[in-house]
């Protein structure tokens, strides 16, 4: 029984230290890519950088996305003066004393944002390694082989700075975390520990709204039809419950609800050499665009062999959140940004898994799990 306990103790801390790793690179990727787009940096963009963030003065409907800048401000404002300005000092006299990739913001240089841009900076890694533990509870809760369970939200995360493309933004970290954590709590839990997890994910991002229904596959497991919809129907008014009085509050803020860019979208697709040739650079390397043609086409075909693995109330989920996240997709997001795509992040967490499962299967390595098959009549 001891060597059971320290076993599993040991397989514990090593799936902590190989889920901290992975967190940090990709949080590392993304923010040595654009920072926060605060002034001064390679990220820099005027209309939701980290100053007008936190001041409140950003355009919409980045200013709705109010999580992490509300909350910087409230620790910033519940701090003695005392600590920060000995952190403050500390970070200005010795600049790379304890966080180096911080030390070349200008921000962390102005004392008047500096505290609050600590704790966002460290608040989005928190949130990045709470994703990736949120994936592994999903794989496990949905009966993924545990090696398959272990590597598939590692891959996942570190694909995240890829995924974004060419401006991701901090709250994209909270947003796979909280849609994660909704998918878990409605396969694990009773319905209504997904409220919190509505209230924040709105907070967070107005788009979880829409992320909702989906989850109603999985609510139907376990109750009738009516169940389930008054289930969604409760969560949705959570998040309408949040979201309204953040819409007031920033109603006279430049910009609009949505950004229609429809006819962007028919103009990126006009360019079939955009689609083959453009490149990003990730991780400091040049490579080809997450939405260019290679790349799309390793992903069709992961989609492709791995939809045979899920589950029809998986299959369902998919399905509802890919109705939903593609026309939003072409009529109100930014050409050629899978991040953009984000409601579909399970789906490829959970398709990805089912590739892993029977490659490892195939490589002669013995697994006692196998993905869960429940029949599900909607």
């Amino acid at each position: 029984m001891s060597n059971k306990i320290l076993t599993r103790l040991y397989n514990r801390v090593c799936c902590f230290v190989l889920f901290l790793v992975a967190a940090s690179a990709s949080f590392n990727g993304f923010y040595d890519e654009c920072h926060f787009h605060e002034v001064g940096v390679a990220g820099d963009w005027e209309v939701d950088g980290f100053e007008r963030m936190v001041d409140g003065t950003a355009n919409r409907p980045y200013v709705y996305r109010q999580l992490l800048p509300t909350t910087a401000n409230w620790i910033e404002k519940v701090v003695p003066q005392t600590i920060k300005t000995r952190l403050y000092n500390r970070q200005g006299s010795r600049p790379h004393a304890y966080i180096n990739s911080m030390s070349y913001s200008p921000t962390v240089k102005n004392n008047v944002y500096f505290f609050r841009y600590l704790v966002t900076y460290i608040a989005t890694f928190l949130f990045t390694l709470l994703a990736v533990y949120a994936m592994y509870f999903v794989c496990k809760a949905v009966g993924v082989s545990l090696p398959a369970a272990v590597l598939s939200p590692v891959i996942v995360i570190l694909l995240l700075p890829y995924i974004m493309s060419d401006s991701g933004f901090n709250y994209d970290f909270p947003e796979l975390a909280f849609m994660a954590l909704a998918v878990w709590i409605a396969l694990k839990f009773d319905w209504w520990w997904s409220i919190p997890i509505a209230a924040l994910g709105t907070w967070n991002k107005e788009s979880f709204l829409l992320f909702i229904p989906a989850l109603y596959p999985l609510f139907r497991r376990r109750s009738p039809r009516f169940g389930a919809l008054l289930r969604v129907a409760t969560l949705c008014s959570v998040c309408l419950v949040v979201y309204l009085p953040i819409h007031l509050r920033f109603a006279h803020n430049p910009g609009s609800t949505v950004v229609v860019q429809w006819l962007d979208q028919l103009q990126f697709f006009a360019h079939p050499r955009i689609l083959l040739f453009s490149t990003q650079q990730t991780y400091g390397l040049r490579v080809p665009k997450a939405f260019s043609a290679i790349p799309m086409c390793l992903l069709f075909w992961t989609m492709w062999r791995g939809w045979r693995h899920l589950s029809p109330m998986m299959k369902r989920h998919g399905q509802i959140a890919a109705a939903i996240n593609i026309p939003l997709y072409l009529f109100f997001c930014t050409p050629g940004e899978l991040r953009d795509l984000s409601m579909l992040y399970v789906l490829f967490l959970l398709v990805l898994a089912g590739n892993l499962k029977e490659w490892i299967g195939g490589c002669g390595v013995k697994t006692d799990a196998t993905m869960v098959d429940q029949t599900l009549v909607l």
